[in-house]
């Protein structure tokens, strides 16, 4: 009796102090009167789910180390955030969207870059170690997930080799992404003397069990001279072709050359010193303009840069005005970016979505399937794409405008994660990635409104379950 009194009394002070502090904190008032019901309504449960899963520790970490207000790269006025100029020599096809990115990255729109897409792990891999082998200054190295298979062995045998001969190596993983294979290649790389640091660890004492917050960047920096980007993380799971046909996950990666790479640095080292706690270290300089690519770094998270991407693909949808093509293996978007595709489409614009047939994440796919019908009877093109599954995350604006990078379409990569994007304003590449989403969408089946709606009723039930989750998928 004297166990339940106590638990009692626990629950009665944590309820409402956990309750209050999700109405103080959250921004999202779904969010916070989910938060609220559960501290209250599940005895003693609801509160220490909140403290474990809640809390936004980054933005509290990050408070602790950063003066309040301070926000790098931008320029600040009395009140507001002051968006950097743009090139002078801009052409008008960018000038609305390239306004809308000046507004809300910290780094300047940068001219005289070549990016070049490199198709799964068959067209990625190869460049990427070769670089490494070739570094004579510096490797940095972020990824989500970092597999210690054979691929993922040769990359920590090219990342040790290169440490050896005196180049600075650094490899940054999730604490959480680091799970995703045995043994855990931290525990390679630290047996070979690479410096290698962890975002946000898991651990039981202090007790720091969280699942949200994930860095879950993909990038590869050398010598400041040429980088690596996309949504490919690093493992055999992105080989497709011979044994791996039927495994292989599908993706594309971004080789980046230009003084767009000193940006892509420049994240990494402030997520490496936000990591480690050592001083910020300088970005090595700016390569010199080797193509003709204006270039962009977005990156989003739930710290100060909340929400930027989100205004972003609303701001890129609403400013197309003859095609939108998007591929994502996520598609669980807020509310503000289904009523902006909606409003494309009505506009006439050509709205193509591409999806994976077979998810990796079944739940995903249900839940996707249960608000389809809205876009669908506005006209939005919806296409599964069949196996391999695709993990590839692209958005092309009128074949003149490409974002690229870390970000899937669902709440997860949009308010829950740290994300890496780059805004690429080229007609060669926009068309290309254009193309291989058009190819792409040639080879699926296009949904039809009368598919989403004669599903059976346990179906519909199943999906509408899961689709009430999507704030938490």
């Amino acid at each position: 009796m004297a166990e339940q009194w106590l638990l009692l009394f626990a629950h009665v002070v944590l309820a409402p102090a956990t309750a209050l502090h999700a109405l103080l904190y959250k921004r999202d008032p779904r969010a916070a009167f989910g938060w609220i019901a559960v501290c209250i309504l599940l005895p003693l449960g609801g509160p220490v789910l909140y403290l474990l899963f809640g809390i936004n520790r980054v933005r509290s970490h990050a408070a602790r180390r950063v003066p309040r207000g301070f926000s790098p790269g931008f320029e600040r006025g009395d009140a507001v955030v002051q968006p950097h100029p743009l090139p002078e020599d801009l052409s008008p096809l960018f000038l609305p969207l390239a306004r809308v990115g000046a507004g809300l990255s910290r780094h300047r729109l940068l001219t005289g870059n070549r990016v070049e897409a490199l198709y799964n792990g068959e067209g990625a891999y190869p460049p990427m170690l070769a670089a490494i082998r070739g570094a004579t200054r510096r490797v940095y190295l972020s990824s989500y997930i970092f597999d210690t298979d054979r691929t993922g062995r040769a990359f920590v045998d090219a990342l040790a080799d290169a440490n050896a001969r005196g180049v600075d190596v650094r490899v940054l993983v999730d604490g959480m992404g680091e799970w995703y294979s045995w043994p855990r290649v931290r525990r390679l790389l630290a047996r070979r003397r690479v410096r290698v640091a962890r975002f946000m660890p898991l651990t039981l004492l202090p007790p720091s069990i969280h699942i949200n917050m994930r860095k879950h960047h993909k990038l590869l920096v050398v010598d400041t001279t040429v980088a690596f980007t996309g949504g490919m993380n690093l493992g055999d799971r992105h080989l497709v072709e011979g044994e791996h046909r039927e495994t292989g996950v599908a993706d594309v990666q971004f080789q980046v050359e230009g003084p767009a790479v000193a940006q892509l640095e420049d994240v990494f080292l402030q997520l490496w010193s936000f990591t480690t706690g050592a001083p910020r270290t300088a970005t090595g300089p700016a390569p010199e303009p080797c193509g003709e690519m204006r270039c962009r770094v977005i990156t989003d998270g739930p710290d100060e840069d909340l929400d930027r991407l989100t205004m972003l693909l609303v701001a890129a949808i609403s400013l197309a005005r003859e095609e939108l093509r998007i591929m994502t293996p996520y598609f669980l978007p807020p509310r503000e970016i289904i009523a902006a595709l909606q409003g494309a489409a009505i506009r006439g614009v050509a709205v193509t979505l591409v999806l994976p047939a077979t998810n990796n994440l079944p739940y995903m796919h249900w839940a996707t399937r249960n608000m389809l019908w809205e876009l669908l009877s506005r006209g939005v093109r919806v296409v599964y794409q069949p196996p391999p599954f695709v993990h590839s995350k692209l958005l092309v604006v009128d074949r003149h405008y490409a974002l690229v990078g870390s970000a899937n379409w669902d709440a997860r990569s949009l308010r829950l994660n740290f994300e890496l994007m780059l805004e690429i304003y080229d007609t060669a590449l926009a068309g290309e990635l254009s193309a291989h989403i058009d190819a792409a969408a040639a080879n699926g089946e296009a949904v039809t409104l009368a598919q989403v709606d004669g599903r059976s009723l346990p179906v519909r039930l199943r999906d509408s379950v899961c689709w009430l989750f999507t704030p938490y998928l």
